[in-house]
């Protein structure tokens, strides 16, 4: 399987920086949140998400440095992405991210909360500082889509009557909407031709998505100690993800489990014996395959560089996850 830091090498320093600046942008004036700071940017995440900005940096300027505002981009789009766990962890009551205490266990609730405002707050700040108004507008709302998922999560819990475009819609919101929006930005920054922002629109977007769909599987098929979570925590919450709504296709009974909300002792056990006798996580492989060879279509027209070729095998390392 190949390794992020492999597949990043291009951009490694850049990222190093990257996550010392935010350290610095976050807490600096205020020992808790900085405290909270240190301890988010300091938990060894892959970084995908400013990666790939500075990774659509370097393939649309190829002759120039990174410049400045692409770097406080990817800044914006990890404090973002940041906020949005440190929301969704409160949300949904998780102990554990990446196998690391979450903020509000670590330190509680309220501060969690802030903390996720601050970074949101800060973030939009930054963002307004770009003086680009066609960024500020992509990355508004992502903002906003970030929202927007949460609460069909929220509302669709149980719902055995999802079907496989609400889940897409919703994994969109939750994760693609970033993704693809900041890569447009990226190229927006760069001042490449509209075709191609969008083009790169719609890589980020594939890619995104591809990449909830692995997630999501992973909950089936990975033991806690990858997940960094308890496995099968999706289903048990509710939330019905490509997996469940592809078994409830074939196994007419996990509906009944999930409409009674696994309230009888052993139901959860049958309801994931029943997904992994489906054809449910085959299929959603078949379909994550398909987003990640859609996002690598959108890259056609790039000339040929070690940027464009690590955003190529972006989209087999999200893949070989699964492997």
């Amino acid at each position: 399987m190949i390794s992020s830091t492999l597949l990043f090498s291009s951009v490694e320093e850049d990222l190093r920086l990257l996550t010392e600046n935010l350290k610095q942008l976050v807490g600096a004036r205020h020992p808790i949140l900085y405290a909270a700071a240190e301890y988010l940017f300091g938990v060894k995440g892959k970084r995908v998400r400013p990666a790939i900005v500075l990774l659509v940096a370097r393939t649309t300027m190829p002759n120039s440095k990174i410049a400045e505002k692409h770097r406080r981009l990817a800044e914006i789009t990890e404090m973002i992405h940041t906020a949005s766990l440190v929301h969704d962890d409160v949300v949904d009551e998780s102990e554990l991210r990446r196998g690391v205490p979450t903020v509000h266990s670590r330190f509680n609730n309220r501060v969690a909360v802030l903390a996720g405002d601050f970074l949101f707050a800060q973030s939009s700040w930054h963002l307004a500082n770009l003086d680009n108004l066609q960024v500020v507008k992509l990355l508004s709302e992502v903002i906003k889509d970030l929202a927007e998922g949460e609460i069909q999560q929220g509302l669709n819990g149980f719902d055995t009557s999802l079907s496989i475009e609400a889940y897409l819609e919703k994994s969109y919101y939750k994760t693609a909407s970033l993704i693809a929006n900041s890569s447009k930005a990226a190229a927006c920054l760069s001042e490449v031709s509209e075709e191609l922002t969008e083009d790169f629109y719609s890589y980020g977007r594939n890619i995104g998505l591809a990449f909830q769909i692995v997630d999501d599987i992973l909950d089936f098929t990975a033991s806690t100690e990858i997940l960094g979570k308890p496995a099968g925590s999706d289903l048990k919450s509710g939330n019905l993800t490509a997996p469940v709504l592809f078994a409830l296709e074939e196994k007419p009974y996990l509906e009944v489990l999930i409409e009674r909300e696994f309230a009888q002792e052993g139901d959860l056990e049958q309801a994931l014996a029943l997904v992994a006798d489906s054809r449910g996580i085959e299929r959603s492989r078949e379909l994550a395959t398909h987003h990640a060879q859609k996002a690598v279509e959108y890259l056609a027209p790039l000339p040929v560089s070690e940027s464009r070729q690590s955003l190529i095998d972006l989209a087999d390392y999200v893949l070989s996850r699964l492997y």
